[in-house]
């Protein structure tokens, strides 16, 4: 156990590293600069400025003193408005980690509580009601479902302000992040759950008199699971860190519009930090979900 983590984690930075590494050398080949504007600067104001943040240096070396620089716990100040890029991720995080948690537990919970329960009533008319909100919120982008819920209760009906921070108006950015992953989930949990349904220990259990409920909860909603864990790994991180475009549809200060904001300035460093912050989520999400796989079936073995 403790050898299968030692080799997750080493492989957790090595997938990190990559990802700066493609992200910066991809970032730096876009022709322009994080200093051309509307209004030109002079060229001894862009000279200083390169020299300031050691743009005029080679890439390959722009790119090693960026990563001793994070190595150090350093993720640089903003190119646009010189804060601290660990000040503005602190303040904008935990906006984003608000509506992404509520967002994954409603999008995990009811689309295994739909799913488990399209399962058991297969080709009913609970189960076509369920499949079909499914796919059409699956087909559905959550910018489109985000400018419709806005357009809906915020303009036309007025129910909830475009924007503040209060509890009510983290309603419509919610739904807007969960109904994708609840949709997939709703599907994902159905298919586990016929797979599970149909296996022989199923069959010796019903054999054996156990009660319905005790078949369904114990036996075989645990073992269908595995999969919804799967995929809630990586999802967690993505919604954690804010949708993009749904933050910046609604306007909420999280890292998601931080983000759009800074790949709209290039702001390099910006556009660094939450590439990596982003990724570092996603790929420690993944080690624990591998890990739960234990918890939830015994059975399985690290190698």
């Amino acid at each position: 156990m403790a050898r299968y983590i030692i080799k997750r984690l080493l492989l957790a930075i090595l997938t990190v590293f990559l990802i700066c590494f493609i992200t910066f050398f991809l970032m730096n080949a876009i022709p322009g600069g994080p200093f051309n504007k509307e209004k030109a600067l002079s060229e001894a104001t862009v000279q200083a400025l390169n020299e300031r943040y050691n743009l005029d240096k080679p890439l390959f070396t722009q790119f090693a003193l960026y990563m001793k620089g994070l190595f150090q716990g350093d993720l640089g100040v903003s190119l646009k408005n010189g804060r601290d890029i660990s000040e503005i991720i602190g303040e904008s995080f935990p906006i984003s980690a608000r509506l992404g948690l509520t967002a994954v537990i409603i999008a995990l919970i009811s689309g295994t509580i739909f799913g488990s329960i399209a399962a058991l009533m297969r080709n009913k008319l609970p189960d076509r009601i369920i499949i079909f909100l499914s796919t059409l919120f699956t087909a559905v982008p959550s910018f489109v479902l985000a400018t419709l819920l806005l357009l809906v209760f915020s303009i036309q009906l007025g129910w909830v302000p475009v924007w503040s921070a209060t509890e009510t108006n983290y309603v419509l950015p919610v739904i807007a992040l969960a109904a994708y992953p609840m949709a997939y989930t709703t599907r994902l949990a159905k298919t586990s759950m016929l797979d599970a349904l149909s296996q022989d220990y199923i069959r010796t259990a019903k054999a054996k008199g156990v009660s319905k409920w005790k078949i369904i909860f114990k036996h075989a909603l645990r073992n269908s699971l595995l999969p919804v864990i799967t995929y809630a790994g990586p999802e967690i991180a993505y919604i954690i860190t804010g949708s993009m475009v749904v933050e910046t549809v609604f306007t909420v200060g999280g890292i998601g519009s931080k983000f759009v904001s800074a790949i709209t300035n290039r702001d390099y460093t910006m556009i660094m930090a939450t590439t990596i912050f982003l990724a570092t989520l996603m790929v420690l999400a993944n080690v624990v979900c591998d890990l739960l796989y234990k918890v939830v079936d015994p059975r399985i073995k690290y190698d």
